[in-house]
């Protein structure tokens, strides 16, 4: 009996292809392990490594500290001044004319009595002729009747001639002599027209820049130019009426004559210019304004400073610094200690422990580098001046410890004028 032929899928190599696929269909039992260490490890190792590493522990801020100063400070107020001259000669002519010459230079020292501007001198030149000559037809006149008076005077004496006739010739003389005088006044004005064509400074001071130029029609409404005098010079400023009243008694007493004029000069005044630079001259009240504005409440007062280089000039801004009393046994931290947070003011104080508290304060007058703190301060207490940032910042990182106090790693503060001085 013929065999039957095996099926193609039950030959050998058949079965072997199956058996190969199905085994590379599923992956060994060894390369399962080698994958799952693969992935297990890295863990392992971050597990690891988590634990080793540790929170680095806070390091207190380093800052600088002062002691809180007390001592003695001038109380002194501060005012806005403008400068101006005691007096300040507006030059006008008193006659019209032609401007022929300008005899100095503009901004320029002026002497009292320096010719300043000529004006045309023709007309009144002239003026001064006419009056001349009529001078001399008066007294010509003024003689003739003289003569009559001294030859009618025997002959009426001796009834030659009516006493009439020696009447009307001293009335003649009489009314000749007046009408000579007249003519006298008349060339006197007509000198001092023609005097007036050249114009002079009345003061010592600085002349401005001329208004007028050669060849202009000037008059007795013209402002040629002004004349300041400027050594000394004034620093007007207003103070308020409460201020004055500390001090009206001595002003009222110099009004009286009761008090010394120099009673006022006891009080210097310093003025610090345009350039926060301070004014080397120390200055004195010099006078006091009669009335309180209204408006304003304060009292106008001025200042007199000597100024030989005209340093000063007038119209300069400028603030004047008077010391109006003392504040005993003041309690003053470096400015930068003071923290300004929205109007109020706060400083941080060290603690024994060398840790740093926050604590409101209340603040005076600046005086130079300082500040007077009025509330909030002891004597002998330290405040921090440099890294106060710093222990903000670690105060916000730890809240509770603002409360508490943040450790600080103190030093103390040098000022600025003592480190310059020590190199």
């Amino acid at each position: 009996m013929p065999t039957r032929p095996e099926p193609q899928s039950c030959r050998p190599e058949r079965r072997n292809e199956i058996r190969c696929l199905q085994s590379a269909r599923r992956p060994p039992r060894d390369c399962s392990a080698i994958i799952l260490g693969l992935f297990v490890l890295p863990a392992l190792l971050l597990t690891a490594c988590e634990k080793k590493e540790e929170k680095p522990k806070a390091v207190p801020p380093e800052v600088l500290v002062a002691d809180v100063m007390q001592q003695n400070v001038p109380v002194e107020n501060v005012w806005v001044a403008q400068l101006n001259g005691p007096v300040n000669a507006d030059i006008t002519p008193k006659v019209q004319g032609y401007l022929l010459r300008q005899d100095y230079q503009n901004g320029y020292f002026v002497k009292k009595g320096q010719l300043l501007f000529e004006l045309d001198p023709r007309q009144y030149q002239a003026g001064v002729e006419n009056a001349k000559a009529d001078v001399a037809a008066a007294q010509a006149q003024h003689d003739k009747f003289t003569a009559d008076v001294q030859r009618d005077t025997p002959l009426a004496a001796q009834n030659a001639i009516p006493q009439k006739q020696l009447d009307t010739d001293l009335a003649n003389q009489a009314a000749m002599k007046a009408e000579v005088e007249a003519k006298k006044a008349v060339l006197a004005n007509a000198e001092l027209n023609l005097a007036w064509t050249k114009v002079y400074s009345p003061i010592d001071g600085i002349a401005g820049v001329s208004n007028s130029q050669v060849g202009d029609l000037v008059g007795s409404t013209t402002k040629m130019v002004t004349v300041s005098q400027v050594n000394p010079i004034w620093a007007y400023f207003n103070p308020p009426e409460a201020l004055f009243l500390s001090f009206a008694p001595q002003v009222t007493g110099i009004i009286t004559g009761k008090v010394s004029a120099s009673a006022l000069k006891s009080t210097p005044v310093e003025f610090i210019q345009a350039n926060d630079q301070t004014y080397p001259a120390k200055g004195y009240i010099i006078y006091v304004n009669r009335q309180v504005g209204t408006q304003t409440g304060t009292i106008q007062m001025a200042a007199e400073f000597p100024n030989p280089d005209a340093v000063l000039r007038p119209g300069g801004f400028g603030r004047v610094r008077i010391a109006t009393g003392v504040n005993k046994d003041a309690l003053l931290v470096p400015q930068a200690a003071v923290i300004e947070i929205q109007g109020q003011y706060q400083i941080i104080v060290l603690t024994p422990d060398n840790k740093a508290m926050f604590r409101p304060i209340k603040v005076g007058e600046r005086v130079g580098p300082n500040w007077i703190i009025s509330e909030g301060l002891k004597p002998g207490e330290k405040v921090v001046v440099e890294g106060i940032q710093k222990v903000q910042q670690f105060a916000a990182a730890v809240p509770e410890m603002a409360k508490e106090g943040v450790p600080v790693s103190a030093k103390p503060y040098v000022p600025p004028a003592q480190t310059a001085g020590s190199n």
